[in-house]
Parts: structure tokens; sequence; C-alpha cells
């Protein structure tokens, strides 16, 4: 249960929140759509859980909360906005700007 409540937790806490896996090609494919943007440091957390001994936890987490146990998980505002393809095509169609300026996400 330590798994589910710390990423309830940073959901609620951070602005922009992903759940990854660091040789995840699709994970990246959201860090670099995300990197696009001067995000606040303070306000931005990026999960790597494949080490974690509550991997699976947090996955079936996931899928409660979003309908699936892949990675990436994006939250923004606390919100769920997809993974890698959906960060992407967000920020191709300039609609993930005025998301993370919204949630207070910027600098």
């Amino acid at each position: 249960m330590a798994g589910k409540q710390m990423v309830a937790n940073l959901i609620k806490q951070k602005k922009v929140v992903m759940i990854s896996k660091t040789y995840c090609p699709f994970c990246t494919k959201a860090k670099n759509a995300l990197a696009n943007y001067k995000i606040n440091p303070e306000e931005y957390e990026i999960l790597e859980i494949e080490d974690r001994n509550d991997m699976d936890e947090i996955q079936n987490y996931m899928s409660e909360i979003t309908g699936a146990r892949s990675v990436p998980r994006v939250f923004i505002g606390g919100k769920f906005y997809g993974g890698g393809d959906e960060m992407m095509n967000m920020h191709r169609s300039k609609k993930l700007e005025p998301v993370l300026s919204n949630a207070g996400a910027l600098l």
C-alpha cells in the first residue's frame, strides 16, 4: 500500500507527475515532449519504477485510476493526460503549453 499512497500524494502535491521506466521508449517520448517547456523543477516529478519493490503495486494503482498499467502515465494538475503518444500529440498541436500553464507548472 505504501507505493499506491506515495503516488497518490505525489499526484496531489506536484503539478506534473510521470510514472516511468528508464528503458521505455514511450517514456522517453513523453519526457522529450515535456522538455520543450520551462517546467518548475520543484513541481515536476518523474518516478522511475523499474527497480522499486512496489512497482507492481504502482502499476496496479495506475490501472485503477487511468485504465491501464503501462508507462508512462502523465498527470498534470492532478489529472491524467496520457502517455508518450498523447504528450507528443499535445505538444505538436500546441495544446500542452496551455495545460501546463493552467496547472501552474511553468516558470
